[in-house]
Parts: structure tokens; sequence; C-alpha cells
């Protein structure tokens, strides 16, 4: 009788660690957590002044060169005259120029005269005047040279602007209400908080390492992108305590879009930047370090669920405290832009006004500080839909102040197209792009003009260069995301299609219509097709959103 070995009996196996802090799992598990690992980023500065400004580019470590730049708002930009087919071909070293790409952290997108002009003046002297306002409400410039580095921090900082943590795996900028402290509809103004959390925070050492980027909204109007951030507090009354905010976390777009959820407390003014901080903190222990693609916020919330993760916040690691429960208030209709005139709560006006997607200049900046200065004012804003603000007119100046701003190329009264159409950088300065954007943007809002002057309703065109949807395409009515398309055989310029996006009370995700995409070159009749589509099927009051998530897949064509 044949004798039988027992099979052995195999352990399960235990499941990955994804480089949680919190579970002990520290060592780094790709180049970035190893690169944070070998030294804090913002220890860059140093060798920023001390070596690289006097050595030139080609002095710069790699590892500080496409890492750690990054904590100090610096990135290589895009080497002229490589083609998008060779954005995800070619190595890093291969794409980059020897100039930079610099953003200027402008928290709450708050300025006064004084720093305007310093911005604007920076451009001019070492950006070849380059200088577009973000959907960041940031300023980012281009052209820089290492050499200059140090002399453009002094001039920022001589005025209460930075770059630190603009870039990086690190909280961004806050993004705030344009309008706070001056609108008749804000009830809290949170601006101080907003400065507490910069002052306190941005280059503690204790979070300046975190699992990828950190973004925040805090504003008690919906005139931001609320559902796209890692964190937002957006205002809201509570039937005993009154007014404060309401906490939503785990918000992001790129390749896997999802919205930010509530978390279903309410946040007293006085409590933001304590609430802020501690997610900040789980997102710093608890976040998955092991792939860069999982690293967000908002993995980390959708495994976890809110109410894990409230449970977690509430916790005596963090906030050792309960939050009010707070019932979802009733959704914002849409998001503000603050485009026009509009009363403020001292009796003087603030105007809004449109560049063209977002491409301004040093030039143009002085001459916006001009029209200011000229018309008694000394605060302008910059505002998440690439727009800028002039506040504090008064009423007898008001028209005039708009035909200023007009005769330098910002529209008060733009058409639809120009007001509601936004775009990234693209692929003239952009490593991680694949085709132009800002240019065929511009000239996309002449060509609608021109083809659908009469449309009468928002369609908001959100142009992007790559899949990271720095440009939110998928909350656009019309998002565009580029790739290389097939024409008669060759590879041309052309976009990737989501329909119906949204924020607010229309809070969606764009449709993708199976198979559909534009060739850059057709984009004009594209969207004439489609919008003359919408126009000619539209029940009484229907927006575009509502049209395309009822309209059959053949309208798309």
């Amino acid at each position: 009788m044949r004798s039988t070995v027992p099979t052995p009996t195999r352990k399960p196996s235990r499941p990955k660690g994804q480089g949680q802090w919190a579970m002990g799992h520290r060592e780094p598990l790709n180049k970035n957590e190893q690169g944070k690992k070998d030294d804090n980023p913002l220890n860059v500065r140093q060798r920023i002044e001390g070596i690289y400004a006097h050595g030139g580019f080609d002095s710069i470590d790699p590892a500080d060169l496409r890492g750690r730049f990054r904590w100090w708002g610096l990135y290589t930009q895009r080497r002229p005259g490589i083609a998008g087919g060779k954005t995800g071909i070619l190595e890093e070293e291969e794409l980059d120029d020897r100039y930079f790409m610099m953003r200027v952290r402008i928290d709450g997108g708050q300025l006064d005269l004084e720093q305007l002009r310093t911005i604007a003046g920076i451009s001019k002297e070492f950006g070849r005047d380059t200088a577009d306002v973000t959907d960041r409400q940031n300023f980012q410039y281009h052209w820089i040279d290492v050499r200059d580095v140090p002399e453009i921090w002094r001039r920022l900082e001589s005025v209460g602007l930075d770059t630190q943590e603009a870039c990086g795996d690190c909280p961004r900028v806050i993004l705030g209400s344009p309008v706070a402290g001056v609108s008749v509809d804000e009830v809290i103004d949170p601006t101080p908080q907003i400065k507490a959390i910069h002052d306190r925070f941005v280059g503690d050492r204790s979070l300046s390492n975190l699992p990828r980027k950190f973004k925040s909204f805090i504003g008690w109007l919906p005139d931001g992108p609320y559902e796209c951030n890692d964190i937002s507090l957006l205002g809201a009354h509570h039937p005993e305590h009154g007014p404060g905010f309401d906490l939503w976390v785990g918000g992001g777009l790129s390749t896997n879009p999802m919205f930010a959820q509530r978390l279903g407390v309410w946040v007293a003014q006085d409590d933001i930047e304590e609430v802020w901080v501690n997610v900040v903190r789980i997102f710093r222990d608890w976040g998955y370090r092991r792939l860069r693609t999982r690293a967000r916020l908002k993995f980390l919330v959708k495994d976890w669920g809110v109410e894990k993760f409230r449970e977690v916040l509430e916790s005596e690691a963090y906030l050792g405290r309960k939050l009010p429960d707070l019932e979802a208030p009733q959704p914002p209709e849409r998001l503000l832009d603050h485009i026009g005139v509009h009363k403020q709560n001292d009796g003087k006006y603030y105007i809004g006004a449109a560049p063209l997607v977002g491409r301004v200049s040093g030039t143009l900046l002085e001459q916006f500080a001009d029209v200011a200065e000229k018309h008694g004012s000394n605060r302008v804003r910059t505002t998440p839909m690439q727009k800028l603000l002039l506040l504090d007119v008064p009423e007898d100046r008001v028209e005039q102040a708009v035909a200023d701003l007009e005769a330098i190329g910002l529209s008060a009264n733009p058409s639809p197209w120009r007001r509601n159409t936004m775009a990234c950088t693209g692929i003239q300065f952009c490593k991680l792009a694949i085709v132009d954007t800002k240019d065929r943007a511009r000239d996309l809002v002449g060509e609608l003009e021109k083809r659908v002057p009469e449309l009468d309703t928002p369609i908001s065109v959100n142009v992007n260069g790559c899949p990271n949807a720095c440009a939110r395409t998928q909350t656009a009515d019309i998002g565009l995301k580029g790739q290389l398309v097939l024409v008669d055989g060759e590879q041309v310029e052309g976009f990737q299609v989501h329909l119906g996006g949204g924020h607010a009370a229309e809070a969606s995700l764009g449709r993708k219509a199976r198979g559909l995409k534009v060739a850059s070159a057709d984009l004009g009749d594209y969207i004439e097709r489609l919008t003359r589509r919408y126009l000619a099927a539209r029940t009484e009051g229907e927006t575009f959103a509502h049209w395309v998530h009822r309209a059959d897949e053949s309208e798309f064509q």
C-alpha cells in the first residue's frame, strides 16, 4: 500500500501593506517616498540659494530637480518642440527644459495692489511676460531660470507672498471665496482662519510629507469646486448652533474621479483650523503610500466610508471630541463665478472680469493694477474659474471702470463662451500634456462667438491637455481630455469628450459616450452642432447637463 505524504497547509497570504504609517509601514515603497525620506523637501531651498542659483541648471541634483523643487512651487517646463506622442515615451530628463514653471500661492485669492504689481514685475523681468491665473487661484509663471529664484523669492516675500508648498505632497494653496468679507450674501468670513492655517501650517515639517498633494476649499459661498477637494468647508446653518460650515472630505478628479463626501458634521468658525489640521494628519498617518496612483485621500475615504472617517477624526488620536451632527443642507443651485457688477456689503461695488482662458501677462496685470488705482481700489481677487475681480469701486465709477477693464482685454460682460471656457497649461509648457490647450481654447472661444452668438445660457467648456484633469474636465458641460486621435490613418491632436458634468445641485461627472473623440481642428464644428441640437431640443429652463443625461448617445456624434 502506497503511503501518502500530507500536503502542507498553506498559510493564508497577508494582504500587501499600503504604506500606511499608522500601521507601521514606514519603509519607502517607491522612489517618491524614498526621496522624501532621504531629505525633507523643504530643505531644498537652502541648496537653491546656496548652490544651484550660483551653478545654474547643470548643478542641480536630479533628485531635487524632479522631486523636492516642487515643495517650493517649481517644476521643470516642457522642452520646446517635443510632440505630444512623445509624452509617455521619453524619460523625464528628455522632456525637461532648462527653465521652470513657478506657482505663487495666493490663499483665498486675495491681493493688494503692491502684491499685484510685484507679481507683474517678476513676470516681465524674469518670466518673459508670462502669467496665467489658474483654477487654483494661483498665478503661474514660465521661463524661470534657477539663478533668478532667490531674487524672485525675496521680492514676493517682501510683500507677504510666497511659493512654499505651492506644489508637492503637502497642503497646497487654500481656495477661498474671492468675495470673502465683501459679499452681501456672506454670513461668515473665514479669511482669518485661512490666514492662520497658512501662517501656522504651511512649512510645518510634520505635515510636509503627505502621501500625495492635499487640496482645500474654505468659504461661506459656493464659488469654488468644493466637491473636488480633499477637504472643503462650505457655509451652512445649524438649527441649534447657527451659522458654521459643512465638512466634505475625499474629493479629487484626474484618472479616478470621485466627488468629496459629506461627513455629516457642523464645524464652528473657531474650529476650522483644528478640524482642517486633523484631517491632514489622518491623511498623513493613514493614507496609502505604496502606489502613487492610489495615494490621494479619496481612496482612503472610499475604502473606509464616511462613518469610519468621522469616527477616526473624532477619536482621541485626533480631535478627541464629537462634532455636532448636521443634516444635509439644500445644495446650492450652481457655482458662482462673480462675473459682472455686484454690490458689496459696504455700498461699493466689485467687478468680475474674464481674461481669455486664464492667459494673462505681467503687462496685463500692471494695466489691471493701474485701472484699480485709477478708481480708488487697493484690492483685487483671483477666482477658481480663472477670473479676476476688482473690489471697492464707488458707484459713480463703475461704468468707467468696466470700460477701462474692457480696454485692456478683461471683459466684465463676456459672451457665454468666453465666460465659461477654461484651459490648463497644455503642451506649450507642461511635460504631461499631449495636446495644445491655451491657444486652441482661445481660438475656440472666438469661433463659437461667431458660430453660435445667440447662446443664451451657460455651457462650460473645460479643455485639458492630458488625463489629469487640472481644468476639471469631468465637471464641465463639455469636458475635453487631450489625446491623439486617428484621422485618415494619421495621428493628430484631439480630445476625448465628456458631456454633462456639473457642480452644486447638478453635481455629476461627465458622461462619456462610447468612442466619442474629436480632432482638435474639428472642435468648432462639433461644439456648434452639439449646441444647436441642445437649443432645438431643450424644454423650458432645461440646462445643457439635464439634456445630456436624458438624450440618446446618437445626439452626441
